[in-house]
């Protein structure tokens, strides 16, 4: 992008909205330049009607790109625009897609981006982990463990920086150092929201990427967070929905990536917990059940490239009998010791089968000799 097309998308993002589909169809057919002058101008283009046009004349005479420009760079922020070399995949549905509370929105414009990272390549693997503001502790506590695990394998973690969820996602990721975390904010890079993450934003514009499609001095609005989750599911290979009340916003999130065709997750949680109904839902609708990092990395890769483990509990001595031994072990008291005949009796084998397997019992462990019979040993009746 030249100088003068990264500037007229920034006068195109300061004074519409995210997701706007006059802007992004106008772009389609003309340059960003040709555009913002036409929008300067108050002249008709496209979709882009005089009504429209009038309705921007306020934020008009306030806009200033080249200062916008300045203040990024003063963030330590960066432009980035579509066909640039760190524009990641994903960003490129097209119209009609998404649907729900952003119907129509169209693919960003411009982002605005914060880190160390080149966002292309932090977004080619990774996985949204995203649920509710008022997290449980035991939610927060599977949101921190999964994306902890999750970039241990080298998977990008994308959440919103909000409280709960979000911020524990980004927060384990943080701790294993491993991939880069991605916050997809829903304000200028300039605005620390919410306050109280305001420390963990700052470290996650220093370590992974902060990400904006709004220019600095941009504040919240309960649409810009809806429209922001719609970049969260596609520049993402999946969705883990850890907790989500049934009115969550990051179902949003989920809904967004079920548009784009992404692979959409959930978490189970107490079947009492409000803040598990929206999981639970998602569960019931038939997308996968996850409850640990390699669950998820099996969805995410192509079939049979990734196998999670089963899961098995812990291997007991016994496990390892043959079936005739574990019968004489199961013969056995607990308390007062018995000679052969009676365990063999009680165990319906020969006794001289008794006698050949009390050696091997005696070697695991399992079984001890005392005052001329034989019983149990703590691990044996375990």
């Amino acid at each position: 992008m030249t100088d003068e097309e990264v500037l007229a998308r920034i006068g195109l993002a300061r004074v519409t909205e995210p997701g706007s589909l006059d802007v992004w169809a106008a772009l389609q057919s003309a340059s960003a330049v040709d555009v913002w002058a036409a929008v300067r101008a108050g002249a008709p283009w496209g979709q882009l009607g005089q009504r429209a046009l009038d309705g921007l004349a306020a934020r008009l005479e306030v806009c200033d790109p080249q200062q916008d420009l300045e203040r990024l760079h003063g963030l330590g922020a960066r432009v980035v625009c579509p066909g640039d070399e760190e524009w990641p995949d994903g960003l490129d549905w097209p119209p009609g897609v998404m649907s729900g509370d952003v119907k129509g929105m169209a693919p960003p414009i411009v982002l605005f981006v914060k880190g160390p990272h080149p966002l292309r390549a932090a977004a080619l693997s990774s996985a949204a982990v995203v649920g509710a503001r008022a997290g449980t502790p035991y939610g927060l506590e599977v949101a921190k463990e999964l994306s902890f695990a999750l970039a241990e394998a080298g998977v990008t973690v994308v959440s919103g920086g909000a409280y709960g969820i979000d911020a524990a996602a980004h927060r384990g990721a943080l701790a294993a150092a491993a991939a880069p975390t991605v916050a997809v904010l829903a304000c200028g890079l300039d605005q620390a929201y919410p306050r109280g993450n305001d420390r963990l934003l700052d470290q996650i514009g220093r370590e992974g990427l902060l990400v904006s499609e709004l220019p600095p001095g941009c504040g919240v609005t309960r649409m810009r967070f809806l429209v922001r989750n719609r970049v969260v599911a596609a520049v993402t290979q999946g969705t883990v929905v850890v907790e989500a009340a049934a009115r969550s916003g990051s179902l949003s999130t989920a809904g967004r990536a079920d548009d784009l065709g992404r692979h959409v997750m959930a978490v189970p949680g107490p079947v009492t917990s409000r803040q598990s109904i929206g999981t639970h839902a998602l569960i019931r609708a038939g997308r996968p059940l996850v409850t640990n990092a390699a669950e998820v990395l099996e969805v995410l890769h192509p079939m049979g490239t990734y196998l999670a483990p089963a899961p098995r509990g812990t291997v007991h001595p016994r496990d390892r009998l043959e079936e005739q031994t574990r019968r004489i072990l199961d013969a056995m008291p607990v308390r007062r010791p018995i000679g052969v005949a009676r365990i063999a009796a009680a165990a319906g084998v020969p006794a001289l089968l008794v006698q050949v397997a009390l050696p091997e019992l005696l070697g695991a462990g399992l079984v001890e000799q005392r005052d001329g019979g034989w019983r149990l040993t703590t691990l044996g009746a375990a």
